[in-house]
């Protein structure tokens, strides 16, 4: 779970620096603040400015066209408390918590689902709502695929893990582009 946050941390950051002007939508704000709003543990607090959004459907808040807020911000707070949901919303772990492998495995797909809408969701005027990678005609920049990556395989490691300690077995989800998130910690 520490090295998720780490991951993400890394990438909230990389994607400021990306889309600047998204943290110049909400008046004072800095990477450092934003960092300190959004991995917060427990997450006891839901923000105004996401209508109160977590998780995906803070997510999906960031790629809504009618959203005019800080896209980085509703994304990472959906990403971070989605993988907190993942691990039971708890902030330590300890050797005899139980966790959910299906719920770990629901968060790595969703995870691929959010790298697939970061590439394909567009505004009206065609521009990706977040920029991530590399433009047409820049030197190609593959570090947020690879963040993503990391994280990913760290949420199935652990589904993995978590399966076969309990016997329990994760139900594979075959996804199509586009397809809605999957549940977390119902």
């Amino acid at each position: 779970m520490n090295q998720a946050i780490t991951l993400l941390k890394n990438l909230t950051v990389k994607l400021y620096k990306k889309n600047p002007y998204e943290l110049k939508k909400i008046q004072g704000k800095t990477i450092d603040s934003r960092l300190n709003q959004i991995f917060i543990c427990p997450v006891d607090k839901r923000h105004e400015e996401l209508k109160f959004q977590e998780s995906t459907d803070a997510i999906l808040l960031g790629f809504e066209p009618e959203f005019e807020g800080d896209r980085v911000f509703a994304l990472m707070v959906g990403l971070y408390t989605m993988i907190h949901k993942s691990y039971n919303s708890k902030c330590e772990l300890f050797m005899l918590d139980y966790l959910d492998a299906q719920n770990l495995y629901n968060s790595a797909r969703n995870i691929e689902i959010v790298v697939w809408r970061l590439k394909t969701r567009k505004k009206g005027n065609g521009q990706l709502f977040i920029l991530t990678n590399s433009l047409k005609g820049e030197v190609q920049n593959l570090s947020y695929e690879r963040i993503f990556g990391k994280i990913i395989s760290l949420q199935d490691t652990m589904a993995s893990i978590v399966s076969n300690r309990s016997g329990r077995i994760i139900k594979k989800v075959v996804q199509i582009a586009g397809m809605a998130f999957l549940p977390i910690g119902i």
